[in-house]
């Protein structure tokens, strides 16, 4: 079905049906026909509009939210959703601007209490990692020790070194291996790159193990 057929989509199964494969009304990328759908679904179903609008807001907090009657609810959906497929949707009637101001000032309240419900529980936890890096000296003359201090030279908000140790890795020379704490802003390409830099001491260094914590 071609923009130039949208207005024999009448009923709210038809619309759903026109966008299974559809992502905007016409075309490649939102116009003013996606505007003047949605405005026309909007005045025909203010409040299921903005029922639909604000438990969408609850998205990542689905899994958490408490239970409720479930299948009373679900057999009102099923109701409210067949009786929709029965009425006539008027995509292309009048345009009118006019918001429910009711349905907009209820919207508003519960943006308002959602917002204030999660500034009340205070900002998620910064993910973290535990991250185990080997750095390996060009050969067994190389001063492990300032090697060590160079390493531990690069600091950044989100980084705690760790403990380290020293790996032989034959022929005499022996790897750094170390520890450090990371918040997943801190990029460990950039740390990598720094320590590298050091070419009179390091000769490459690789990524050993890395875990969540």
């Amino acid at each position: 079905m071609s923009f130039s057929d949208f207005s024999k989509v009448e009923t709210v199964k038809s619309l759903n049906e026109f966008l299974a494969d559809k992502s905007y009304i016409d075309g490649t990328s939102a116009t003013q026909a996606d505007v003047t759908v949605y405005k026309a679904f909007q005045k025909t179903y203010p409040q299921f509009t903005r029922w639909l609008n604000h438990i969408a807001s609850f998205t990542e907090e689905f899994e958490d939210l408490p239970a409720g009657k479930a299948p009373a609810a679900s057999a009102a959906a099923s109701s409210a959703t067949d009786a929709a497929d029965d009425d006539d949707l008027d995509l292309f009637g009048s345009d009118d601007d006019e918001v429910d101001e009711e349905a907009e000032k209820l919207k508003q309240k519960r943006l308002e209490e959602y917002a204030a419900k999660k500034a009340a529980k205070g900002p998620k936890p910064t993910a973290k990692s535990i991250v185990t890096l080997d750095v390996k000296p060009w050969d067994d003359e190389t001063d492990l020790e300032e090697m060590l201090a160079n390493v531990k030279k690069y600091e950044t908000e989100g980084l705690t070194w760790g403990a380290h140790q020293w790996i032989p890795v034959g022929f005499g020379i022996k790897k750094l291996q170390i520890n450090l704490v990371v918040e997943d802003s801190v990029s460990l390409e950039d740390l990598q790159a720094y320590i590298e830099e050091d070419e009179d001491h390091v000769q490459s260094t690789d990524i050993a193990a890395m875990q969540k914590l």
